[in-house]
């Protein structure tokens, strides 16, 4: 088939966040992998009000949304594969990150989803397996392998490059492997069988 689509989300919007340096790293270790088409999604752009609406996405699939967040919808829908990117926050993961995921719901159905975290001592470890759970129950698969930056701020130079790449890369390679077999697995699984809810 055809390069997967490959939503890289990025999961902090709070100012002066580091992430969109690890961003940028991951973005191109996933081009250099060859099997996506990467769109990286900055929530910082997209319009996420945390109040939810009274019905959720869950019973009411053709949910008005915020006029601003039309495009993430549409943008996730297209994704064959997602990569989360996310800091650990107080032991958890952001808000908007909480909002994005709970403004949706099929969007994330029989989708393989990757993590890349970062933070001071867990390297955002903490906030994945937090998201693995709430992925379970979005009925999304969440691949074995991760990317982790634990003391991101001693990793990179000042100019955004990896000072000792071989870990991450290799990291990144195997998540990425992952993602293309589950990717093509289900891309073609939700193609000939549309996806059950109560599966």
């Amino acid at each position: 088939m055809s390069k997967l689509n490959l939503a890289v989300i990025v999961g902090s919007v709070r100012e002066g966040r580091f992430a969109p340096v690890i961003a940028r790293w991951f973005v191109e270790q996933a081009e250099r992998h060859g099997a996506f088409t990467v769109d990286l999604i900055d929530l910082a752009d997209v319009e996420l009000p945390l109040a939810l609406p009274a019905m959720p996405p869950a019973m009411q699939p053709d949910l008005r949304r915020p006029e601003g967040m039309a495009e993430l919808t549409r943008r996730l829908k297209a994704a064959d594969a997602i990569v989360i990117l996310t800091p650990d926050y107080n032991r958890s993961f952001p808000a908007s990150l909480k909002a994005a995921i709970d403004w949706h719901y099929s969007e994330w159905h029989a989708k393989p989803i990757g993590f890349v975290g970062y933070s001071g001592a867990s390297g955002g470890l903490l906030a994945i397996e937090q998201l693995r759970q709430i992925f379970n129950e979005l009925q999304a698969h969440t691949v074995r392998g991760y990317v982790s930056f634990p003391r991101y701020y001693e990793l990179f130079s000042p100019d955004g490059t990896l000072l000792e790449p071989e870990g991450p890369e290799g990291s990144a390679k195997a998540m990425l492997d992952q993602l293309q077999w589950w990717g093509s697995v289900l891309h073609d699984a939700r193609r000939d069988r549309p996806f059950a809810t109560g599966l």
